[in-house]
C-alpha cells in the first residue's frame, strides 16, 4: 500500500469514540479477557483511561442514548441486547468528567446531551459547571435522539417528528447561547473588597425569553465560564439535521464507509455552511474509523479474527435495528441481503462489496452482515501495522478532505493503547500529529481550531456570537 499526500499540512484531529456502557460498537466484546470496559461504573476506570488518551487525542467523545434499541424481532424486544450488552446497561456520561479533568493536562471531552429531552436552563448550568471544573475543556455534542423508546421514557406516547426536533434544537440553542454568552457582562465578577461586592449589579440581566418551544427568564446561574459556550459537535446527516449543523457546530462527525459517500458528504457540508455564513475554518469534519492496530499485518488481522470470535450477533443486529429502524429478524437466515431487504442494508453491503478485499461471490447472509457490523458498526475500519493503518487514514483524509477521526475500538482500553504504542508514534513521524505539549492550558475550542481562528470564545460568524455581552457594552 503506497503513501498518500495530505492536501495540506494541516494536523489531524484524533477524538477516542467510547460510550458509558459494558460494550459500544462491539456487543459481546465484554466477555475478551483483555478488555476491562465492564468497569465503566468505577471512577478508576475512567481516570486510567484518561491518562492513557492525554497528550495522544484531542478529545474523549463519549456518546449516550436515554432508550435502548428495541426493534430488532419485533417493536418493544429487549431481549437481544442484554447477552452482549449491546449499549445497555448505559450511565450519564457526564459525571466523570471532572474527575478525569483533574488528571489531565490536553485532553478535552466531548459529551453528548439531547435537546429534545433536556431543559435549556438545566443544560447549560451543567455545561457551565464542567466549563469551569475542566478549564474550558469541554465540548457539546448536540444530538436530537431518534429512538422511540427514549421518547417514552420521558413521557411521550411517541417520538416527536424528525424535522420538528431540529425546530426544537434551533430554538433550544438559541436559549442557551442567550444564557451563556448574554445574561453576564465579561466583566460582571469583580470580587472588590472595598465595595463588598463579588458581583456587579448592573452586570447580570435577565433573558426573558418566549418562545414556540421553551420560555425561561434567566439569568444564568453561574457565573462565565472560559468558553461561555461549550465547544459544539453535531452529527446531522438529513436535509434538516445538516442545515442545523452547519448554523451551529463547531465540529461535524460524518458517517459513511466509502471514501466516495464521505466526500461527497465533505462538499456538501462545506457548501451549506458557506451559504449560512460560516468561516470554513471553523467547522472541523471528522470521520468515523475502527483501528485495530499491532506490531505487523499479521498480528493485526489475528487480533480481529481472535476478536470477533467473542461478538454477539444478535446484539448486533439489535444495534442495527435502532441505528435504522429497520428489524432484519423479519428475513430469513439465508436471504442475500445485497438484493433483498431494506435500501439501508443494501447500501452497506455495496460499500463492503467495494471496499473489503476478496468479497466477490460471498453471499450476504443475515449471519455474515452481522458478522461486518459486529466490530465497529456501520463504520470503515483501519487493520494492520502502524504503516498500513496511517496509510489508510492517510488515503482518507487526502481523498475527503476530512479533518480527523473519532477513534473506536472493539477492545477498551487495549485497542487505544495499542493505538498509542504503534500508530502515534507514525503519525508523528509523518508530521500529521498536533502538539499537545503546547494545548496544555488552551480550552478545547482553542485546540479544535486553532489559537489564530478561536481566543476560547464562539466566533465572530458563529450565531451565538451575536449575544456576547462584553464589557465594552
Amino acid at each position: 500500500m503506497g503513501t498518500f499526500s495530505t492536501p495540506t499540512s494541516k494536523k489531524w484531529i484524533l477524538n477516542a469514540f467510547s460510550m458509558s456502557s459494558p460494550t459500544h460498537v462491539a456487543p459481546g466484546l465484554w466477555r475478551h479477557p483483555r478488555n476491562q470496559t465492564h468497569r465503566y461504573k468505577e471512577i478508576g476506570y475512567w481516570t486510567e483511561l484518561a491518562k492513557i488518551l492525554d497528550g495522544n487525542f484531542h478529545a474523549l467523545f463519549l456518546a449516550d442514548m436515554l432508550g435502548i434499541y428495541d426493534v430488532y424481532k419485533g417493536p418493544g424486544n429487549i431481549k437481544e441486547v442484554l447477552p452482549g450488552a449491546a449499549q445497555f446497561p448505559i450511565s450519564d456520561p457526564s459525571l466523570p468528567i471532572a474527575a478525569m479533568a483533574a488528571v489531565t493536562k490536553s485532553l478535552s471531552f466531548g459529551i453528548t446531551a439531547s435537546t429534545t429531552y433536556e431543559s435549556p436552563f438545566l443544560l447549560a448550568r451543567r455545561y457551565s459547571t464542567l466549563d469551569h471544573l475542566t478549564n474550558g475543556r469541554v465540548a457539546w455534542n448536540v444530538v436530537t435522539s431518534y429512538l422511540e423508546s427514549a421518547a417514552k421514557n420521558l413521557g411521550l406516547e411517541q417520538e416527536i417528528s424528525h424535522d420538528e426536533r431540529y425546530q426544537i434544537a434551533d430554538e433550544f440553542l438559541d436559549v442557551v447561547y442567550q444564557l451563556l454568552e448574554g445574561s453576564w457582562r465579561d466583566d460582571a465578577v469583580i470580587l472588590d473588597n472595598d465595595l463588598k461586592s463579588y458581583t456587579h449589579p448592573d452586570r447580570v440581566r435577565r433573558i426573558n425569553h418566549k418562545g414556540k418551544y421553551f420560555q425561561v427568564a434567566g439569568p444564568h446561574l453561574i457565573e462565565p465560564s472560559r468558553q461561555r459556550t461549550p465547544f459544539i459537535f453535531q452529527a446531522g446527516t438529513s436535509k434538516a439535521g445538516k442545515a442545523f449543523a452547519t448554523k451551529h457546530a463547531e465540529a461535524m462527525f460524518l458517517p459513511g464507509m466509502h471514501i466516495d459517500a464521505v466526500r461527497k458528504n465533505v462538499l456538501d457540508v462545506r457548501q451549506s455552511a458557506a451559504e449560512q455564513g460560516r468561516n470554513l475554518d471553523g467547522l472541523k469534519l471528522i470521520a468515523g474509523m475502527l483501528v485495530i492496530v499491532d506490531a505487523t499485518d499479521e498480528l493485526a488481522q489475528k487480533k480481529y479474527d481472535e476478536y470477533l470470535s467473542y461478538a454477539d450477533l444478535e446484539g448486533s443486529l439489535a444495534l442495527f435495528g435502532g441505528w435504522t429502524g429497520q428489524d432484519l429478524g423479519a428475513y430469513a437466515d439465508d436471504d442475500n441481503f445485497e438484493f433483498t431487504g431494506p435500501g439501508a442494508i443494501q447500501s452497506i453491503v455495496s460499500s463492503w462489496r467495494a471496499t473489503i478485499p476478496g468479497s466477490e461471490g460471498i453471499k450476504w447472509t443475515k449471519k455474515r452482515v452481522a458478522q461486518e457490523l459486529a466490530l465497529g458498526g456501520p463504520h470503515p475500519r483501519a487493520i494492520g501495522s502502524a504503516k498500513t493503518v496511517a496509510d489508510i487514514l492517510e488515503k482518507w483524509v487526502a481523498e475527503t478532505d476530512v479533518d480527523g477521526f473519532n477513534v473506536s475500538y472493539a477492545v477498551g482500553p487495549g485497542d487505544l493503547e495499542d493505538v498509542v504504542k504503534y500508530l502515534i508514534p507514525e503519525l508523528k513521524s509523518r508530521g500529521v500529529f498536533w502538539d499537545p505539549t503546547a494545548a496544555e492550558g488552551r480550552t478545547t475550542r482553542e485546540n479544535y481550531l486553532g489559537v489564530d481562528f478561536s481566543d476560547g470564545r464562539l466566533s465572530s460568524d458563529h450565531p451565538g456570537a451575536k449575544y456576547k455581552w462584553k464589557a465594552s457594552d
